[in-house]
């Protein structure tokens, strides 16, 4: 696993804690791998979701931190979104 998938993983952690999770995603990051979220928590995994979510890994970074909003990366092309486009606004609400 690297390091970015470490990262992402907390961070994913820290903004998921508390909330009720009733769908699954997957966060692939481009050229290091894909985490899945789902009810049972996050793993690395690159099992199917009811929602993919692709970007780099600097996108997803910035996602993450609050640099960048997930609908403005998705307008701009820097997101990608397989999927449910409503669990992926649900994500975006989370993130966001």
């Amino acid at each position: 696993m690297t390091n970015i998938i470490d990262i992402a993983i907390k961070s994913l952690e820290e903004k998921l804690l508390g909330k009720n999770i009733d769908f699954s995603a997957k966060f692939e990051i481009e050229n290091e791998g894909s985490i899945l979220v789902d009810g049972s928590g996050i793993k690395v995994s690159s099992e199917e979701a009811d929602c993919t979510l692709i970007a780099s890994a600097e996108t997803f970074q910035d996602i993450m931190s609050g640099e960048t909003n997930p609908t403005s990366a998705f307008m701009n092309g820097s997101l990608k979104i397989e999927g449910s486009m409503g669990v992926a606004m649900q994500l975006g609400n989370i993130l966001g």
